[in-house]
């Protein structure tokens, strides 16, 4: 029986993912591992698309401070040539002999300025030097009070705090098979009314054309009231589930991909958060079963969770068809 054949018993099932359906028109998979889309857009110039804030908000720690300190460095160098433009004879008190010595003395003038710090040592003679380090201490007030407001902004940002386990498993559950992940969260940032989605996207071809469909995989316990510990997700493989009769060769055949939606409230942003992630079927792993994570401690009073044993688990057989 054909792949696309099994697949029809389970059409009911097929859910509208918002992701394109003809898989001769998208590449790879649909997410990476960390939630973001894989994908590049075109068509409309950089700069129409480009929203400064949102990217300087959602980048890495590194290349947001990276950026600061670019443009920090470009504004100074920038004022600098300014100065020595004017003549380097309208700023007092520099003590500068050599070219290089002089530029120095104008891009650390230019610092001081910017940053309102003001040492004293040299100050501007002249109206055309008076004026360029007025209108250069307005732009470091502005530039600041940004930057004060991305920093806090980056801080406040409500996000899940939560880690994924490295695969995904076959495992023997209930005398059948069940698909399993756990996600653990990793900061005192406790969520509430947790739900989570999980969909299928598999690639088949139908009627010549190579064709995405998408199935929900319902799972035992979807909805939680709290996650304060590891949270272990289970699809029960049954006659109602789109896996149900699937070889693990149609699974890879298929290019599939098991895309995970958890969203929860946060007592302490007290905001809704939103996290995504992403298994291809290079991530699953048959035969296997997690390991416990957690154990009482010494005294009994509490529970130790071990953070660093989320993708810890072990080769156990699946249940054989008679």
């Amino acid at each position: 029986m054909s792949l696309l054949k099994k697949l029809n018993r389970k059409a009911h099932d097929e859910t509208e993912s918002g992701l394109g359906a003809n898989s001769t028109l998208t590449g790879g998979r649909f997410f990476n591992n960390n939630g973001v889309p894989n994908m590049t857009v075109t068509g409309m110039p950089f700069w129409a698309r480009l929203n400064i804030y949102h990217s300087l908000l959602s980048m890495e720690r590194w290349k947001f401070l990276l950026s600061i300190i670019v443009f920090f460095l470009s504004v100074n160098l920038l004022f600098a040539g300014i100065y020595l433009l004017i003549g380097i004879d309208h700023l007092n008190g520099m003590v500068a002999n050599t070219p290089a010595e002089k530029f120095g003395e104008a891009f650390f003038f230019s610092a001081q300025t910017f940053t309102t710090v003001g040492y004293g040592r040299v100050n501007p003679v002249g109206f055309a030097a008076s004026f360029i380090a007025a209108l250069e201490a307005l732009s470091g007030l502005m530039c600041f009070a940004v930057v004060t407001g991305l920093l806090y902004g980056r801080f406040s940002r409500p996000k899940s705090f939560i880690r994924y386990s490295k695969n995904i498993l076959f495992v023997p559950f209930k005398g059948g098979t069940a698909l399993m992940y756990r996600m653990v969260p990793y900061t005192k940032n406790y969520l509430v009314n947790v739900e989570v989605k999980v969909t299928i996207a598999m690639r088949v071809e139908e009627d010549g054309v190579l064709k995405t469909r998408f199935f929900n995989l319902p799972l035992e316990i979807s909805r939680a009231n709290t996650l304060i510990q590891n949270w272990t997700l289970v699809h029960m493989v049954n006659d109602e589930s789109p896996l149900f009769g699937l070889l693990q060769e149609d699974i890879a055949n298929a290019q599939s991909e098991i895309l995970i939606f958890v969203q929860g409230f946060d007592e302490s942003f007290s905001n809704t958060v939103i996290s995504r992630y992403s298994y291809s079927y290079d991530d699953i792993v048959y035969g296997a079963r997690f390991l416990p994570m957690y154990h009482p401690s010494a005294n009994g009073k509490s529970t130790i969770l071990h953070l660093d044993q989320l993708d810890n688990y072990e080769i156990v057989p699946l249940p054989t068809k008679e």
